[in-house]
Formats: structure tokens, sequence, C-alpha cells
């Protein structure tokens, strides 16, 4: 039996599933980039709140593929959350995803949807390379195969931008007020850099609307966190084990979750605090904590992990040399980059370390390497420039560097390909073939990558010296080899 309205009532005893009347709720948020994270994240919130007021439903919109509509749409918009830790699993239905909306096939209905005076919120999951612009800067890339041509016809935009500011100009010409656009991806100050790249887009296409999304149209800063594997035909089986019913798209996650949130939403909000939402007036301190704690030792984990040949984050976590290594990463270089009020670092790091020990997620060392050239800049560099200023060592942060470097050559310690999965993928393997085994001309070609790197940053020797000493290691010894060999914690 699949998963659909119909047989929700079906469901065994103890599968949570929606207490409200999806019939009485209606769009209120349009959600750009549905993926696995936001149906584990924003819209288990949204499902939360939706009993008490209905008219903040979801639509979501694939701006690329077309799976996950082809997935929810035939099961009305319900999926199974299924929430793990070691062997303990609880499944959950959630029912706030009204429907979803494959853009390049219904652009039309999505732009005609987003200008809809009902709709006040348009959050985002696009991932960082979704903002079309230049990682190292947070601008706009105004070069942009997809900006240019959302330039040259504005009406039919097919990127993040394009979309958004057709829709609020749209929005402009009717007279109605503006949505809140709310980003919910690692970008630093991510609605301050949204701002800036959405409002020069809308300048390059006309001024007077370029002047009115920048004071007009607020863009409220988020930060976010729940670790959301992709699903496997195995997680497909077990939740149909678990419910009778099958779940084309079912979604795996860990217990823990979080959402901080700039309270600033001129068109209205639901009352996220009243379902755990921490609404503040200052995102940026718990943004860094989650950028450098958790994403920079999540990226470092990836991608030593996977050249030692570990699955998953679990597998790694399971060798002490490499908790080590991620314990000392934490206390020594990045904590003392951060000031966060209210919060305990080292419980937070404490935390951290048992999410990554989980055992009931698979999350694959893999997948956390993807797109690594648009991480970089936030997980790892940023930190790296806060020590260096302060003269504080980089041992363990440039070795996450150099990791990443000896990853995408794009071959691992056996001599196997390496399904490289990023924007710059090619211009990874030419500097590669150029190089060859010279772990200095290997890190040179990586650091001329100003995309990646900027200017400032490369032509700081002790930078240069302390990622080109860690990659000649990492070629040398192998991954599992140079992490034994660290010194234990000052």
């Amino acid at each position: 039996m699949p998963l659909d309205a119909a047989s929700l009532a079906a469901l065994p005893p103890g599968i949570s599933r929606p207490d409200y009347d999806r019939a009485a709720v209606t769009p209120g948020i349009v959600h750009l980039g549905i993926g696995a994270f936001h149906r584990a994240h924003q819209a288990v919130y949204v499902d939360a709140l939706l009993r008490r007021d209905p008219s903040w439903g979801i639509v979501g919109a694939s701006l690329r593929s077309p799976e996950t509509a082809d997935a929810l749409n035939p099961q009305d918009g319900l999926y199974t959350l299924a929430v793990r830790e070691d062997e303990r699993t609880d499944f959950a239905v959630i029912g706030s995803i009204l429907e979803v909306i494959v853009a390049p096939r219904e652009r039309e209905r999505l732009l005609a949807l987003m200008a809809d005076p009902r709709v006040r919120i348009v959050t985002l999951t696009v991932t960082e390379k979704g903002y079309c612009h230049d990682p190292a800067t947070g601008r706009l890339d105004e070069n942009h195969p997809g900006i240019r041509a959302d330039l040259a016809d504005p009406t039919a935009p097919g990127t993040t931008p394009g979309l958004l500011v057709e829709a609020l100009a749209r929005r402009r010409a009717a007279g109605v007020q503006p949505f809140t656009v709310l980003s919910c991806d690692n970008l630093p100050a991510n609605g301050r850099t949204v701002r800036r790249i959405v409002a020069r887009y809308a300048e390059l296409r006309d001024p007077a609307i370029g002047r009115h999304v920048e004071t007009e149209v607020a863009f409220p800063c988020s930060m976010v966190d729940r670790i959301v594997p992709a699903t496997t035909d195995a997680d497909r089986a077990a939740v149909a084990e678990a419910l009778g019913t099958a779940d084309a798209w079912p979604v795996m996650t860990e217990p823990f979750t979080q959402w901080v949130v700039e309270d600033d939403f001129p068109a209205g909000r639901p009352r996220l605090e009243d379902v755990g939402v921490e609404m503040v007036a200052d995102v940026e301190p718990f943004e860094l904590m989650k950028l450098r704690m958790l994403n920079g030792s999540h990226s470092t984990l990836a991608y030593l992990g996977y050249l030692a040949g570990y699955e998953t984050v679990a597998d790694v976590m399971a060798d002490p040399a490499f908790a080590a290594l991620v314990h000392g990463l934490m206390t020594s270089e990045v904590m003392p980059t951060l000031v966060v009020p209210g919060i305990d670092l080292p419980a937070y790091r404490d935390a951290l370390i048992r999410r990554f020990r989980n055992r009931g997620l698979r999350h694959r060392t893999w997948q956390i390497a993807m797109d690594g050239s648009q991480k970089l800049p936030q997980r790892l560099l940023g930190t790296i420039r806060d020590r260096l200023a302060s003269g504080a060592s980089i041992n363990r942060l440039s070795l996450g560097v150099a990791a990443w470097m000896a990853y995408v050559r794009g071959v691992d310690e056996q001599g196997r390909a390496i399904d490289v999965r990023d924007p710059l993928a090619e211009r990874f393997r030419a500097v590669a073939d150029a190089a060859g085994e010279d772990a200095a001309r290997l890190a040179n070609g990586y650091l001329e990558i100003v995309d990646v790197f900027g200017t400032a940053l490369p032509a700081d020797p002790r930078f240069r010296a302390a990622v080109t000493d860690a990659l000649g290691r990492l070629l040398r010894d192998g991954a599992a080899r140079t992490v034994a060999s660290l010194p234990s914690e000052a």
C-alpha cells in the first residue's frame, strides 16, 4: 500500500502522523531547493505549527531535478521522517508540504505562487553553489552562465536570484508587500550575503528594482543544524516494514535539531518559538560556532576518512586517532576563535562528538565531501584567517585543507578513481595532472584558484607552508598514518 492521505489511518500504532486537518492548510511558505535536509528540518518545525495556524503550509520547488516531486506528489506531499540513534529508530509521517513544483517545467506557476499575497516567506536550501556567487568574496558572480541568461530574459528565470527578483518585481507591480527571504544554507552571514547577491542581480536587471530589494525586502540570517544522510534502498525497505506502506522517499536523521533565526519578518511569520526555534537579534555567533565546529570538523573527517578507506563518519570516529584529531581540532584551534553568548563550548563539542559517533546514521564521507570548493571558505578558511591573525597554530586546520587537496586530485590511496562532485572538478583534475605527485606543485596549483582561496590567504607564507607540508605527508604516508602521527593536544 503506498503512503498517501488515504493510508494514514491504517498506519500502525506508535507511528506519529499529522494531528491537524490537512485540507484546511493553505500555502504561506514557498521553499526553493527542496531536498532531504529541508524535509528533516524546517518542514518538521512547520508541521508542529500547523495545528495552531494552518496558514503556513509549504509548497516546495525543485530547481533542477523532478525526482522529489515525482516521489512526493503521488503521496499527497506526505513522507516519513526516521529518527535514528544507534540501534533505535522512531518514525513520524510529516504533512507540512502541500506539493512540490518542478521549476523548469512549471516556472510560471511557481512565480505566480511566489507573487501570491498568501505567501509571506520564501525559504532556501539551494546549497552554496545555488546562489551563483563567488564563495571567496560572497558576491554575485556576474559572469555565471545562469545569471547572464536570466538578465537576458528576466521574466523566465532559472537561477535562485532570478526567481526571487522576478517574483518580487511582480509583487511590487501589484502593490503586494514583499515576502521575507530566509536562507537556511551554510553561508557566512547568510541573510546579509543573500541580500547582497540578490540586490546586485536586481540592480543589474533594473536599478529601481535593485533599490526596492535593498530597502524593502527582509533577509534575516539563520543557522540550521541537523545531520541528514542520503536515503538508501535499505532505508526505504526499513520504513516500509515499520509502516506497512511504501514511501518513495523517506528521510533519515538524528535526534538533535537546532534552528536559530534573526527575528526580522515584516510580512509576518509563524510562532516558530513555540516549537523550539531560537528567535534572536544576532545569529552570527551561533552560525560561526556551527560552521566552524560542526561543518569544519565534518569536512575534515570526510576528506581524511575517505582517503583512509572509511565509508561513514561513524566508521571514522571509531578510529581513536581520528576521534582525537577532531577533538583537538575543535578544542585547540576552533574554540579559541569563538564567543557565543549562553553557550558552553566544551559541552557543545562533546555533543558533536557523540553525534558523529551515532551508528544509526550512515552518513557517507563521500556525500559530505561533495562541493568542497563552495564549502571550504566557510568551514575552514575563515577559522584559519582568524588563527593566523592572532599568531596561533593551524596544524589540524591545514591538514583538513590538505586532505581536501588530496581528495580532489580524483585518485585515492590505492590508485582508484574518486567520483569528485564539484563545480570546479575539471580545474582540479587539470592541476593534478600537471603536478603529479609533487606536493609543492599540487598545493601551489590549488592555492592559485582564487574562487576558493581568494588572494590574501595564499600570500601568507605560514598558511602556504603548513598546507604544503601536510599535503606532502598525506601523499607520502597516507591519511591513516598521518593522523596517527599527530602529537597529542597541548
